[in-house]
């Protein structure tokens, strides 16, 4: 299933979560995937935050072999987190998408003046 190194891209999050989607009704003890599901969505959340956390203590404490081994965990439970909520991949790229090229920082008015919000954008002051 796995293609060659060299190519590799970002097309790998859309095939893993079409297998995380088809895992939902598997056998939960052949499957951890279908274990997860059967968990049900708070334990799914609970899951990420866990590798949020062990992911940003690996970036700051351990190897990057261990940055990159729990990045792709967080990003497994990512997937599978949006898979129970039927929230597609497409949808947050386009999410992204339109935050490209926009300033991080905006002033958002609240009435008095005093109320600054960030946006989340990426890689830009438009």
């Amino acid at each position: 299933m796995s293609k060659k190194k060299d190519t590799l891209d970002a097309a790998i999050l859309d095939r893993l979560y079409d297998v995380l989607c088809s895992r939902k009704d598997a056998d939960p003890s052949r499957s951890y995937t279908a274990k997860m599901f059967g968990k049900g969505i708070t334990k799914i959340a609970q899951k990420v935050g866990e590798e949020g956390v062990e992911t940003a203590l690996a970036a700051v404490a351990e190897s990057r072999e261990s940055l990159l081994e729990e990045s792709a965990d967080l990003l497994y439970m990512l997937l599978l987190l949006w898979a129970a909520k039927d929230v597609k991949p497409k949808e947050v790229y386009a999410i992204l998408d339109e935050r490209f090229g926009k300033s991080g920082i905006r002033e958002a008015d609240n009435g008095n003046g005093k109320h600054k919000s960030k946006s989340k954008g990426i890689g830009g002051d438009k």
